[in-house]
């Protein structure tokens, strides 16, 4: 494996003022503190994306990583849920195309009906003509 001379002394860097950092309690708590909410927005907001196209699982994947350069128990979760992750995705593609089919149909349904209770398609609506009520959110109704 060929050596990267820049991207070691970058993270040798990285690891002295990291160091630094830990031999000062205070800032050492502010530092994991901030770190964890970072890494928990990040979470969080992979967590909401998940059932929607994108990269939501890898938003998730990030959070934790955040989260497990200075949380072993973030580490620990963030490998077990890898783990299942590449067993799902293994077993989906083995998988006959009707199950596949259905997979897909559940995370368009879960699509819909968010951006249903969103208003979304009421917004639609609107902009084309169309105020029908059954495109009303029943979340956003007065």
């Amino acid at each position: 494996m060929p050596r990267h001379p820049r991207l070691h002394a970058w993270r040798d860097r990285l690891h002295e003022r990291r160091e630094r950092i830990r031999r000062r309690p205070t800032l050492n708590t502010i530092y994991r503190g901030a770190l964890g909410a970072v890494g928990g927005i990040v979470f969080l907001a992979g967590i909401l994306m998940v059932p929607y196209p994108g990269p939501g699982w890898i938003t998730v994947f990030a959070g934790l990583g955040i989260l497990g350069t200075e949380f072993a128990w973030a580490h620990r979760v963030n490998m077990f849920a890898k783990h299942h992750y590449h067993r799902w995705m293994w077993w989906v593609s083995r998988q006959h195309p009707f199950v596949k089919l259905l997979v897909m149909t559940g995370t368009c349904l879960v699509v819909l009906v968010t951006l249903w209770l969103l208003g979304a398609f009421a917004l639609l609506g609107e902009w084309v003509g169309l105020p029908w009520g059954w495109l009303q959110s029943p979340l956003l109704e007065p």
